[in-house]
């Protein structure tokens, strides 16, 4: 077995096991309370109106929960936007999270955005460079300027996984430094879901590690496809 088939199943393992534990979380705690007086979404609207952050706004989406500093949006998940679960509102307070960060002008967060903007037009572009690597080995007939070529473009695909490992900061922050202190000033749960609370803040940070490791993902599958 080559030392690339052994990075590519680390790397899988890396992609697949932090999907799969915060699958298991999220549905862990997803189930409706009768003791939690309100949904994700209605949480989430009524810290942000607390806060003054009024022009903030509370949308669901099918993408992924997410806070948007474009449009100054925090979106969320059906099950997060409409459930009374404590992982709608332990997720709700992290989105709610970054809408703090954001309003707060937290510069990693800026860094990110920038970043995350850049990073699909990256791929595209390290793509195209890896695709076109064969065509300039064959016109040129210079190995040397190939190889320079898929070094490049294993570079680009590369930085986004730079993208995914500079946002974990600002998960962590969002999760720890601003929603936890959040759910635990407001006693909006209870002592005994604390514990569970912190986990699912812990979940939703690490969604990125499965990122960061789907991005070098993509990378290795390039270099398997090159060396045929």
């Amino acid at each position: 077995m080559s030392i690339l088939v052994v990075l590519l199943l680390i790397v899988l393992a890396l992609a697949w096991l932090p999907q799969v534990w915060v699958s298991r979380v999220l549905d862990q705690h997803g189930r409706n309370r009768a003791d939690i007086p309100g949904t994700g979404g209605e949480f989430a609207r009524h810290v942000l109106d607390g806060m003054k952050l009024h022009a903030v706004g509370v949308e669901e989406t099918k993408l992924g929960d997410h806070y948007d500093p474009a449009t100054k949006t925090v979106r969320l998940l059906p099950q997060h936007m409409h459930g009374r679960s404590l992982a709608a509102v332990v997720v709700a307070a992290h989105e709610v999270g970054h809408a703090m960060q954001d309003a707060t002008g937290y510069r990693p967060l800026a860094a990110r955005t920038r970043l995350a903007r850049q990073a699909q037009n990256v791929q595209k572009i390290g793509s195209v460079v890896m695709l076109t690597a064969p065509v300039v080995l064959a016109l040129v007939k210079a190995p040397g300027v190939a190889l320079l070529q898929i070094v490049a473009g294993v570079l680009i695909l590369g930085s986004t996984v730079l993208m995914h490992l500079v946002t974990l900061p600002v998960e962590f922050d969002a999760s720890f430094r601003r929603a936890l202190p959040l759910l635990k000033a407001g006693n909006y749960i209870g002592a005994a879901d604390m514990r569970a609370a912190r986990t699912i803040l812990r979940a939703a940070a690490f969604t990125y590690v499965a990122a960061a490791a789907r991005s070098l993902l993509d990378v290795m599958q390039w270099l398997r496809i090159l060396k045929r």
